[in-house]
């Protein structure tokens, strides 16, 4: 997984500190040493304290009058924020994640592609086959996963609703990490049909074909997805 797409000291910092709240090192409402922070990651307290604005602003850390910086309950967490979800997903996590990003798909994918096939332009056609080429030339998971995120990318881009285009953006670390374990463990996955499938829907401006290729994909996706992350590791 990457890191947080900060840069430098600043960026290095928030990461640390995010996956540590997340991952447990840090207790509920147990308060942060600003000072041993600094010590520890050999940062001055602008950097530390830059940071940790971040980190509130995902719902990670508060602060108050005489009792400094804490630890937020997970019940405050941006869960939805990429940063937060990238964090989160664990060998121990990752087969429940992914069982949940499932879900979401399966909500939000078969609406997007039939928007997508409703209001689609040339160009998000062009963007589609161009994504569903580099699918079909990649030669390893990580050229593989990247062709795929940018097709379903396309997809939601297509379909003119910038709110439903934050789903796709929200879920995308999660959608990455799935998709990079599917391709190394399930190499014999048919999915590159399904794919031109909606492809062939959405470009002909077919909705109801668009929505029923995007089941189809998902439900072979779910199968995929449930023997990668069930001998993952």
């Amino acid at each position: 997984m990457t890191g947080y797409n900060g840069r430098g000291l600043h960026g290095q910092v928030v990461d640390a500190i995010g996956r540590a709240i997340v991952g447990g090192a840090f207790a509920e409402d147990a308060t942060l040493d600003l000072e041993q922070i600094q010590a520890e990651y050999d940062v001055s307290l602008t950097v530390v304290r830059e940071a940790l604005k971040v980190l509130a602003g995902k719902g990670l850390i508060g602060a108050r009058q005489r009792r400094g910086t804490f630890v937020q309950p997970r019940s405050e967490w941006n869960l939805l924020d990429p940063d937060v979800l990238a964090w989160e997903i664990t060998p121990e996590s990752l087969p429940r994640m992914v069982r949940e990003l499932g879900e979401i798909r399966e909500i939000f994918d078969p609406a997007a592609a039939a928007l997508a096939a409703a209001r689609r332009d040339d160009d998000d056609i062009a963007a589609l086959h161009a994504a569903f080429a580099e699918m079909r030339e990649a030669t390893d998971p990580v050229a593989a996963t990247a062709a795929d995120l940018a097709f379903h990318r396309a997809i939601f881009g297509a379909a003119k609703n910038d709110l439903l285009a934050r789903v796709e953006l929200l879920t995308r670390s999660l959608f990455a990490e799935r998709d990079r374990i599917v391709h190394e463990k399930v190499p014999g996955s048919a999915t590159l049909a399904l794919h031109g499938a909606i492809l062939d829907a959405i470009a002909d401006g077919d909705a109801t074909a668009a929505q029923r290729a995007t089941q189809d994909l998902l439900g072979r996706a779910s199968a995929d997805a449930h023997a990668a992350t069930t001998t993952n590791g």
